[in-house]
């Protein structure tokens, strides 16, 4: 019987990153070296290869390590931009939106209905004001070509039916709601494993554990974090998408990051959401918390907006302050108080925004245009910007690198590229696999069940429906190294301490095989 398999260029393992650096240090010589492999870096990578430039991208660490996969999960059409008048942000968000909905993973991405309950927190006014946005927001959906079909239009709710959506509220004094729709990731992490993916199909080399020691224009300096042995490489160009730490590398780019946190809680609390909720800020109308079902029963709670001070971490941890506002905010529409012991797991990411070099200030206000920066030495960082327009600013980034470098390159591919495992809506329903493997892996979902190989134990959930087959799948395919990259990139099982260790042996068992 023939299995169903990955395709071959598309499969990162460990084996594959041997052979690579090999060739690497024997062949040091490419077009293009990108340093970071989050949804920017892979998102480079994938634009390069696809003009048909010699690619290579180093990641310190592993795939979507930092910022990446501290997201929200939200393909966001730029609604909130609207409200600080920064119109070509929100118009390029809305069209970002569509294309990864409609064409580059129809798979990973899905529509949400988000719900804001008006009680008497928020006046007549207030809800006027937001019911305009929200049918400003539609004019956006419909300029980015965006079908009701695919995301509904806004409309006001009956508090019935706001309470049907979400029988957690507070029912009294609720006179109805706002519903609007967004997009949403099934996992921000697995976007940016299928970019990095198929950009190594379409021949980009993709090596994690290799960090940058020292950048120039014309090459950099490489480290093999496993082995400690160096690699030099020379380069037409370089680009630098390392995110928070890019001024690690480029000293003369001036940041001011931004810590987002979010919460992870058991869905139960919230009695069945079958929306979103957007609620507002007492005291502040500009700003919204955000509680966001996940697909495995879970539920976000996020974010906050502000200012890092001191080093920049690895990994983000987030301050009591920070749990004890969301908990606070959200908990002020909820029939029932949530709790400091309700919290089963808490992240927290950075935003890589740039310092205009105006007077300090809340974070919340700086602006999420991305850029595209040239160094004395030559070498090109890209920051700000947003999960949502990563195309857009790999696109810029290439564009740049080949004026900089006199590079000769084809026009952009990657509005019209499927991503691995992308397909249509209706395709999709036809794989033949159940749909929560379906959602996190599209038409190669049958494939990843094929890792069982006629194990029954390996089809077993182990926590929030994870498999053993696809912790093989992703040792064989999806570059996961150890059991870390395994339980808390290529699944979530690590935002809950106590799944993390449900799954540690069998994450081990899957780095074995």
């Amino acid at each position: 019987m023939t299995h169903p398999a990955a395709h071959p260029a598309a499969s990162l393992n460990a084996a594959r990153r041997t052979r690579e650096l090999t060739h690497l240090a024997d062949h040091p010589d490419v077009d293009l070296l990108v340093v970071g492999g989050g949804v920017t870096g892979t998102g480079i990578a994938l634009d390069a290869a696809t003009r048909g430039l010699s690619v290579v991208l180093a990641e310190k660490h592993d795939l979507a390590f930092g910022t990446s996969r501290w997201s929200s999960k939200l393909v966001h059409g730029g609604l909130r931009y609207l409200a600080t008048g920064q119109l070509g942000i929100a118009h390029e968000s809305a069209r970002e939106r569509h294309l990864l909905l409609a064409r580059t993973a129809p798979h990973l991405t899905r529509a949400l209905p988000m719900l804001l309950p008006l009680h008497a927190s928020v006046t007549p006014a207030q809800a006027a004001l937001t019911r305009t946005g929200f049918l400003l927001g539609d004019a956006l959906r419909l300029s980015a070509g965006t079908r009701g079909t695919l995301l509904p239009a806004a409309r006001r709710v009956s508090a019935r039916r706001a309470l049907q959506l979400a029988p957690g509220l507070r029912p009294c004094g609720l006179r109805g709601g706002q519903l609007a729709y967004d997009g949403q990731l099934v996992d921000d992490a697995r976007l940016v494993v299928a970019l990095a993916r198929t950009a190594a199909a379409h021949g980009a080399t993709i090596l994690t554990r290799l960090g940058a020691t020292a950048l120039r224009g014309d090459g950099a300096i490489l480290r093999d974090e496993l082995t400690g042995e160096r690699v030099r490489i020379r380069a037409r160009a370089v680009v630098n998408a390392t995110g928070v730490w890019a001024d690690q590398l480029v000293p003369d780019v001036r940041l001011r990051p931004s810590r987002g946190t979010h919460l992870v809680l058991p869905g139960h609390l919230f009695g069945g959401l079958r929306t979103a909720l957007t609620i507002p800020v007492p005291g502040d109308p500009s700003r919204f918390t955000l509680v966001l079902p996940q697909p495995d029963g879970r539920v976000y709670l996020g974010l906050t907006d502000e200012p890092l001070s001191g080093p920049t971490p690895d990994v983000p941890a987030a301050p009591e302050s920070d749990i004890a506002f969301l908990l606070e905010v959200a908990s002020s529409v909820l029939a029932t108080k949530l709790r400091r012991c309700d919290v089963t797991g808490t992240f927290a990411g950075l935003r890589p925004l740039l310092d205009a070099g105006g007077p300090p200030g809340r974070s919340a206000d700086l602006s999420r245009r991305h850029a595209v920066l040239t160094s004395p030495g030559g070498v090109l960082t890209v920051v700000g910007g947003k999960l949502t327009t990563y195309r857009r600013m790999a696109e810029d980034a290439v564009d740049a690198a080949a004026a900089n470098a006199a590079l000769r390159v084809g026009p952009c591919r990657t509005k019209r590229l499927p991503l691995v495992g992308a397909a249509s809506p209706a395709a999709l329903a036809r794989v033949p696999a159940p749909a929560r493997l379906v959602a996190r892996y599209g038409t190669e979902a049958p494939a990843v069940l094929a890792e069982a190989d006629g194990r029954p134990d390996l089809l077993e959930p182990l926590a929030t429906g994870v498999t053993g087959a696809e912790l093989r799948w992703a040792v064989r395919h999806e570059a996961a190294l150890d059991a870390a990259d395994l339980l808390e990139r290529r699944t979530r099982l690590a935002l809950v301490p106590t799944d993390a260790t449900t799954a540690h042996h069998a994450a081990r068992a899957a780095l074995l095989e």
